[in-house]
């Protein structure tokens, strides 16, 4: 700034440059170049974001983003995998380097080594199982099936009891945690009108056994065991259903897409299950054979075998 009203000076006797802003006559706004460290500091965090940009997780790109180049090795079942850079798959690494996870690891291989009558009879093994299986049901199934396993019905099945619709044994469960299920059985909405439906409805909650018309359940028999709807082929003739399919038991009165227990009478109880072979249902549950060892899902497997004895 200069008071006088005149150019200012630099060390070299030459005037200094501005910016030609000027306030009451004496006070100049100079135009010196900014500090070299200072745009050296700059063009090293504008150098150093695009490479960030590049090796880790950055940017969305519709409904993904980009991944990465920078990459995390770790290994599944004695062998190495590699994906992007993400913070499970670097915790999964660090916890193999550490000395409890080595433990666990040798462990896990011991519960892998041992049948399940073995695991169910000793304490040491069982209490592993269960508390280990209890952190994998909490990190990847309790979203769903809820902290005790009961679910949520028609929406998330129940593994609290007896009603397992592919079979509870340990491998079955296993086989079932490995690969996922698709849940599935197709809607009736165009084959069969309202009067057929409530017919079907009707058949179905006589073979839970509730007692409805005679002749309505025996038009639903009709409908059940013939062509016009077929239910049999999953549910079979006897409506005890069909675990390679994943068709439930109908005889069992135990539902896990309805609450027929909590209808208020006969007619909404029908109405509930004629609604159901209107929509159909689909319900997938997704396969963790690529995230969890085979170790992981025998502990888990058995963990889960446990909620409601698994037949």
């Amino acid at each position: 700034m200069s008071e006088s009203g005149q150019r200012p000076e630099d060390a070299s006797g030459q005037g200094v440059k501005t910016t030609g802003h000027t306030w009451d006559g004496d006070l100049c706004e100079y135009d010196n170049p900014l500090p070299r460290w200072w745009l050296w500091g700059f063009y090293a965090t504008v150098i150093f974001s695009l490479i960030y940009w590049l090796l880790y997780p950055a940017w969305p790109v519709a409904d993904t983003f980009t991944k990465g180049l920078s990459r995390v090795t770790f290994e599944v079942d004695g062998e190495e995998r590699s994906t992007h850079w993400n913070s499970r798959a670097l915790l999964v690494r660090e916890m193999q380097n550490s000395d409890a996870a080595q433990r666990q690891q040798e462990f896990l291989q011991v519960i892998d080594d041992s049948t399940l009558d073995d695991v169910l009879g000793n304490t040491d093994k069982l209490a592993f199982v269960n508390s280990y299986g209890q952190g994998m049901f909490g990190d990847f199934c309790a979203a769903c099936h809820q902290t005790g396993g009961a679910g949520l019905m028609g929406v998330y099945p129940n593994l609290a009891d007896d009603n397992w619709h592919w079979g509870g044994e340990v491998e079955t469960i296993a086989g079932t945690i490995t690969q996922g299920r698709l849940g599935y059985m197709p809607d009736f909405r165009d084959a069969l009108d309202a009067q057929q439906r409530d017919a079907v409805a009707a058949y179905v909650l006589s073979l839970a056994g509730y007692e409805g018309d005679a002749e309505r359940i025996a038009r639903g028999e009709e409908i059940f065991q013939g062509r016009e709807g077929g239910c049999y082929t999953c549910h079979r003739p006897d409506g005890t259903g069909l675990r390679s399919q994943g068709a439930p038991d109908l005889t069992n009165d135990i539902w896990s897409n309805i609450d027929v227990a909590g209808a208020e009478d006969d007619a909404a109880r029908r109405a509930l299950i004629s609604q159901l072979v209107h929509d159909g249902v689909q319900r997938e549950m997704p396969a963790f054979g690529d995230r969890l060892s085979d170790a992981e899902i025998k502990v888990l497997a058995t963990y889960v075998h446990q909620f409601g004895g698994g037949q």
